[in-house]
């Protein structure tokens, strides 16, 4: 495991995260306890030290089970959880990023983790009803009073988050120094908006399901779309352009001899801005598997290969400036002579 600065901060942190969704059994499908101290000892034993969790993940268990784990070496850790989703159904106020749920949740988070501070607090999600002001004045409340140390925001429009930063430089405020967003082969619109603006800021990347909801680990390969849809009707992957992708990854894997999740992730790895996977697992087995992909060497053709199969169109105004009749009324004919050309 290598280390990379978190974002603008002095922070390390290491180069893959431990999410811990999968921490308890409240939802049906995580682990237990002892399957769960087994997964944090093997990404302790590679040498990570960097775990996400949220408030809401197992109603609760995920932070609980995290608190007794963590509790020996509290201090050698950077600990990440979320606040936003509401812990109470049928309680509004149980929800949402204004300044009441924000403090109890966080008071929450920190009985369940038994911890003075949360390194990285993380807003969850945009509820577009709290004021950017309010967001951003409680979180830098948070963080002078010790509660908390860095605020990093998640599945947010990029232009609600340049607002806040920008707020937060102007007054003084702490800023969001991270950035949480789905990205992977089959999820790449981010590229859009949001992965520019967090390279233009500095923001740290930390992209959720790398591995496409486990289908890029190529488990549904020889099922089809149609018949995927019939066992999971919800899930919006399941799609023929999803699978087309998938099948190039099974065919890179092949080649290399290593295995489909293994060259999603590193695929990942080798993006702009450097991003940091979120890995999930419910098993040690499954999580040794994803930090190999630490030694796996993608060539460029194997790359190029990969980008293609997953392309996505940018759209407008993206296209439109990249254009040869743009840019040569916007350079008077001597773009390719110019130097130092910033790239989004």
């Amino acid at each position: 495991m290598r280390y990379v600065l978190f974002g603008p901060t002095g922070l390390r942190v290491s180069e893959l995260c431990l999410g811990t969704m999968t921490f308890g059994e409240e939802w049906g499908w995580g682990s237990p306890p002892d399957q769960c101290r087994a997964i944090f000892d093997a990404f302790l034993d590679a040498g990570g030290n960097f775990i996400d969790t949220a408030n809401y993940y197992t109603a609760g268990s995920s932070e609980t089970i995290l608190g007794d784990l963590i509790a020996a070496q509290r201090d050698s850790l950077v600990i990440a959880t979320k606040y936003t989703l509401a812990m109470k159904p049928g309680d509004l106020n149980s929800g949402g990023n204004h300044r009441k749920n924000l403090m109890q949740s966080v008071e929450g988070s920190l009985r369940r983790l038994r911890t003075e501070a949360i390194d990285l607090l993380w807003l969850h999600a945009w509820d577009y009803t709290t004021p950017v002001e309010e967001v951003m004045r409680a979180l830098d409340d948070l963080v002078r009073m010790g509660k908390v140390f860095y605020v990093g925001v998640s599945d947010t429009p990029a232009w609600i988050v340049s607002r806040a930063n920008l707020l937060a430089e102007l007054r003084g405020w702490s800023p969001f120094v991270g950035l949480q967003v789905e990205y992977s082969l089959l999820e790449r619109t981010p590229e859009r908006e949001l992965l520019p603006m967090a390279r233009a800021l500095g923001l740290a990347i930390t992209p959720w399901s790398p591995l496409g909801g486990g289908l890029l680990t190529g488990k549904y390969r020889h099922t089809s779309a149609e018949a995927q849809r019939r066992l999971k009707p919800d899930n919006r992957r399941m799609t023929e352009r999803n699978f087309a992708i998938v099948e190039e990854v099974c065919r890179v894997a092949e080649e290399i001899g290593c295995t489909p999740g293994q060259v999603a992730l590193r695929w990942v790895l080798h993006q702009p801005g450097r991003p940091i996977p979120i890995l999930g697992a419910r098993t040690p087995e499954q999580l040794r598997e994803n930090l190999e992909s630490l030694q796996v060497n993608l060539s460029g053709e194997h790359l190029d290969r990969l980008d293609r199969i997953s392309a996505i169109s940018l759209g407008f105004p993206h296209e439109f400036l990249a254009s040869d009749g743009v840019n040569e009324i916007l350079f008077g004919g001597l773009r390719d002579r110019l130097e130092g050309l910033r790239k989004p």
